[in-house]
């Protein structure tokens, strides 16, 4: 449990939250973990099996705070508010945005940004470990061409010429995750592209299950901050499409690919755990499902530094703060939107 950017998320099972006088007060096991006064915090956020005092929640929402519950896999449940949020204000001003080419351009171009920035970093690593050099030599030749991709941006006068350059360089770095693979593995696990809707081969398969996962971990922060998921500036809108928590998980893709590579390289998955179907479709099995669910719930509880807050942060919260720093954004709070970028 921690507070981040005025919002307070408690991650803990069985935790208690109360009011505390002025203060919210964190029990585990009737043991204060954590307390934080309330003109600290704009909203509270909390995972799965977490109990929050009537008391608590009516102070909150006389407050104008906002009580966000999520399940433990990080799934948007519902969020509490009063008569009275800015939430209105904010869907306000995100449509009013949308209808602005500029800004619409500057959003999108910061996505693809992030996204080709972290795309490249796992390509860079992977020309770093290897021990063969001419393998190193081509993936380093592909983060060169993502470099190229990435100088390119700001000449981007449209979003079809963004996302054009955004696609190339997909295809660039794709056709180079195969060299990240450990050599004995490459058989089984070998890509030709990226394939989708069926994936055609068990790395496209594995891929394909894990932005699954995090496309409803982006559509759950978006929601949470009380952003409308759907109308998004990089992708387009579309009936039934949560277009925004598209744009935000591209950022985040890398996340998910690295843990595909460090699930195949170290054995944790093998030929088994897909099912080829008839017309070539390949799909994760039970086991494989079960292998990749728990692989990414730890995933999401390792920490890094933040490079803007400059303090640990666990990576299952990433979203949830790029959403509010999108909602600082729209809001004027915070001139550019800066996308989270590895290291």
């Amino acid at each position: 449990m921690q507070t981040l950017l005025n919002t307070l998320y408690v991650t803990t099972p069985l935790s208690y939250l109360h009011l505390d006088n002025d203060t919210v007060r964190v029990e585990v096991e009737r043991e204060t973990r954590l307390r934080v006064p309330l003109h600290h915090l704009g909203s509270v956020v909390v995972f799965g099996n977490v109990l929050v005092s009537p008391a608590l929640m009516h102070r909150l929402a006389d407050d104008g705070k906002s009580l966000v519950l999520l399940s433990e896999h990080g799934r948007f449940k519902a969020r509490l508010e009063g008569p009275v949020s800015g939430n209105i204000l904010l869907r306000q001003a995100q449509h009013a945005y949308a209808g602005d080419p500029a800004f619409t351009l500057a959003i999108a171009r910061a996505f693809v940004a992030g996204k080709i920035k972290n795309t490249r970093q796992v390509l860079v690593r992977g020309a770093r470990e290897t021990k063969d050099g001419e393998e190193s030599d081509r993936l380093t030749r592909r983060a060169d061409d993502l470099a190229a991709a990435l100088r390119a941006l700001p000449g981007a006068a449209d979003l079809d010429t963004l996302r054009g350059i955004e696609g190339e360089a997909a295809r660039q770095y794709f056709a180079g995750l195969n060299l990240v693979l450990r050599a004995d593995a490459r058989a089984v696990f070998a890509m030709d592209g990226r394939s989708r809707r069926p994936p055609r081969d068990r790395m496209n398969a594995l891929l394909s299950f894990l932005y699954a996962m995090l496309m409803n971990d982006c559509r759950s922060a978006v929601e949470s901050v009380g952003l409308d998921p759907q109308l998004g500036f990089l992708h387009a809108v579309r009936p039934g499409r949560a277009a925004l928590a598209l744009d935000l998980m591209e950022e985040f893709r890398p996340v998910a690919d690295r843990l595909a590579l460090t699930l195949v390289n170290r054995g944790q998955l093998n030929r088994d755990d897909f099912t080829e179907h008839e017309g070539g479709a390949v799909t994760l099995a039970d086991n494989g499902r079960k292998t990749v669910v728990v692989a990414w719930q730890e995933k999401k509880h390792e920490e890094l530094v933040h490079p803007l807050l400059e303090q640990p942060v666990a990576i299952g919260l990433l979203p949830l703060l790029q959403a509010r720093f999108l909602a600082r954004t729209l809001r004027g709070e915070m001139e550019n939107y800066l996308p989270f970028i590895g290291r």
